[in-house]
């Protein structure tokens, strides 16, 4: 499987995006939400590097633990993105804005722009993690190698 983002607006704060399987086509299947573009990490306010990773199936730490007790059965592990250069335990999960998230990516069904005052905001997020997780918990589940790579439009 493969997946990517294609990021659109990196603001003062959060970077705004779309998420696609392009394993056959691309299919549109959510809004996404990182914290922003900065050329120096800043530990928990930056977005990882543009570039294509693995994703993987962290089954522990404590996010695991949570996801286990709220998702029961459907969890199978946090959607990890390996071997991001000066990043460690980059997830895929829920939240709403960049106070949500340390590098981490956001998913939700609705997108709320980040110009402006507006610091970014992704709704519905537990619906859309509902909604995408399983297919690629069950692709990782099932031996398939997944990708995701990260297209910067924002800083061209």
């Amino acid at each position: 499987m493969k997946l990517e983002v294609l990021r659109f607006s990196s603001q003062k704060d959060s970077t705004n995006g779309l998420l696609f399987d392009v394993t056959d086509g691309r299919r549109f299947l959510c809004y996404t939400l990182e914290d922003e573009h900065r050329d120096v990490k800043e530990y928990g306010e930056t977005r990882v590097p543009a570039g294509t990773y693995r994703i993987t199936l962290r089954k522990v730490g404590g996010f695991h633990g949570r996801y286990l007790k709220k998702y029961g059965e459907m969890h199978k592990g946090m959607l990890w993105v390996r071997d991001v250069p000066n990043f460690e335990y980059i997830l895929i999960h829920t939240g709403n804005t960049d106070e949500h998230t340390a590098g981490c990516l956001l998913l939700g069904n609705t997108q709320q722009t980040n110009f402006g005052s507006s610091d970014g905001f992704v709704g519905s997020s537990v619906n859309a993690y509902k909604r995408v997780y399983p297919k690629i918990a069950k692709a990782l589940v099932e031996g398939e190698e997944v990708t995701i790579t990260y297209t910067d439009f924002d800083t061209i």
